[in-house]
């Protein structure tokens, strides 16, 4: 795969093997595209003002300018400007066919694309799939503009005992937009980092615990991580069944609920989709009305853990979430610790199964962890941040997913994750829970590895329930994000709080690139 994206960027080749040079004229809009969503572009493209074209190539063009310093791009579609172009046409004849016609969106690389290389950031899985996740089948029949892949960090941070966030061994380090030596965090780096650098409309993350709202609480950007079963996984690299899922990330939250519409729905071939009430709503955006604060009560678990900078942006959530109308009530969910103690083991258990039978689904390559972890020692480009894959060799070591002891485990850690939610939520009278995201990104040091010490994300992730962050403050230029979770299949309702929030809270700024701290 690798990174060629000036050349890439120079002349796209079509599937058909049409070479199309990006448009130079078309990349000059005349709006600020950072503070751009998806409504106010397809108004622009209905009247004319737009083409799906320009839009992409507008993207294309501030990737060739700053991603040399994000690094979140890790390879274009060279199909991406024929996409556009047929998206116009629709535009043209009356055809579009929905918000999501002409969008060009950025998707995590352990997402399946049948027509590029899906690596999971691993020289191991250099290959094209069998073909398309379900979820990317959704985003085409959208006519949304698939610009290419974004960097992660590899294997979804499930390789080595202390890795450092948004490195793979095929895409190399992303770095945070507002700080560019500072993390991202988070196996959605890229995804997260490319939106807030405005190089995509939106991206696609996933998660297991974390990995969508930590990177786009550090990166100042909206996140939503949907309730397990709402979006299909089939066609997205595995770390467990029972947590993982994919999910949106923009600069807004009207743009991740006009793209969580499109992304949901049952797959056949993911029972957990078939798990989801009949009346979920389908559009989330007619969700997004003002004043959806006022009269609810807030929990705030506030996590002095994560620092006094962290704990006074969470001070000022709470006036604004007062100021709104809202009451907030400070929690303590409860069976914290037990949920860190058993949730590593699990997915040790969990991984070893979902991973060989994803592996089996690729044409060629790898067949099996075994065969990922002899690949590790026998490739020295692997191991130019980090050498270990302590978790691959703990995996296959781990108990099969039939032993009663690993049983037990898992139905008691999912036990205690709800009853940590549901009984906060019904103790207190809750509409959700609001919590900080994450504490001011630290400096990325391949040495030391990440310091993440973040456990917000851990309740609502092994739950299977929603959580969405969306940019509460900033520590210096360093974003700080709050999340607000709820009780299973509440995603429109988290949505519409954390849009209102939004709007009494305008705290983003687009990221200025800084090298370094100030100072």
């Amino acid at each position: 795969m690798g990174r060629r994206l000036p050349a890439i960027l120079a002349a796209l080749v079509t599937a058909a093997g049409v070479i199309t040079a990006v448009p130079a004229e078309s990349a000059e809009l005349h709006f600020d595209l950072d503070r751009a969503d998806i409504p106010s572009l397809q108004q622009r493209m209905a009247s004319g003002r737009l083409t799906a074209v320009g839009l992409t190539s507008a993207y294309l063009a501030r990737i060739r300018e700053l991603d040399p310093k994000v690094n979140a791009v890790l390879a274009l579609d060279p199909g991406a400007l024929a996409q556009a172009a047929a998206s116009d046409v629709r535009h043209r004849t009356g055809r579009a066919r929905g918000p999501l016609d002409g969008i060009p969106v950025l998707v995590k690389d352990n997402v399946d694309t049948g027509d590029q290389q899906t690596t999971a950031g691993s020289r191991a899985l250099r290959s094209r799939p069998a073909a398309d996740a379900t979820l990317i089948t959704r985003l085409r029949d959208a006519g949304a503009v698939l610009l290419g892949k974004a960097n992660l960090s590899e294997w979804a941070n499930f390789r080595a005992a202390k890795p450092t966030s948004g490195w793979s061994g095929v895409g190399g380090q992303t770095n945070n937009p507002y700080v560019l030596d500072h993390n991202p965090c988070g196996s959605s780096a890229g995804s997260a980092a490319g939106v807030a650098a405005s190089l995509a409309q939106v991206a696609i993350g996933s998660e297991t615990d974390g990995s969508i709202v930590c990177p786009a609480g550090m990166t100042a950007t909206v996140g939503h991580k949907p309730s397990l079963g709402l979006v299909s996984r089939t066609g997205v690299v595995p770390i467990s069944a029972e947590q993982d899922t994919a999910g949106p990330i923009a600069r807004n939250v009207v743009d991740v609920a006009l793209t969580l519409s499109v992304l949901q729905g049952r797959d056949p071939a993911d029972p957990a989709t078939q798990r989801y009430p009949s009346t979920q709503p389908t559009d989330y955006a007619k969700l997004l009305h003002p004043g959806a604060l006022r009269g609810t009560r807030i929990g705030q678990w506030r996590l002095p853990v994560l620092g006094p900078e962290t704990d006074a942006v969470v001070s000022q959530v709470e006036r604004t979430l007062t100021l709104a109308g809202a009451t907030v009530v400070e929690v303590p969910p409860p069976y914290q610790d037990r949920l860190a103690e058993l949730e590593f083991p699990a997915l040790l258990t969990e991984f070893h199964r979902d991973i060989d039978a994803y592996l089996a689904t690729r044409p060629t390559g790898p067949r099996t962890l075994a065969d990922l972890i002899a690949y590790n020692r026998a490739d020295p480009l692997e191991r130019t941040c980090f050498a270990g894959q302590e978790l691959f060799e703990q995996a296959l070591a781990a108990p099969g997913p039939d032993d009663p002891g690993y049983r037990a485990m898992r139905a008691e850690l999912t036990d205690l994750a709800r009853r940590s939610l549901d009984e906060t939520l019904a103790r207190y009278d809750l509409d959700a829970i609001a919590s900080p995201t994450n504490p001011p990104a630290w400096k990325t040091d391949c040495a030391k590895g990440d310091n993440d010490v973040i456990p917000s994300s851990t309740p609502a992730a092994v739950a299977g329930y929603p959580a969405v962050t969306v940019p509460a403050g900033f520590v210096g230029p360093l974003p700080v994000g709050i999340s607000f979770m709820g009780g299973q299949w509440t995603d429109g309702r988290m949505l519409a709080l954390a849009a209102d929030y939004e709007r009494a809270a305008p705290v983003r700024v687009a990221p200025r690139f800084l090298a370094g701290l100030p100072g």
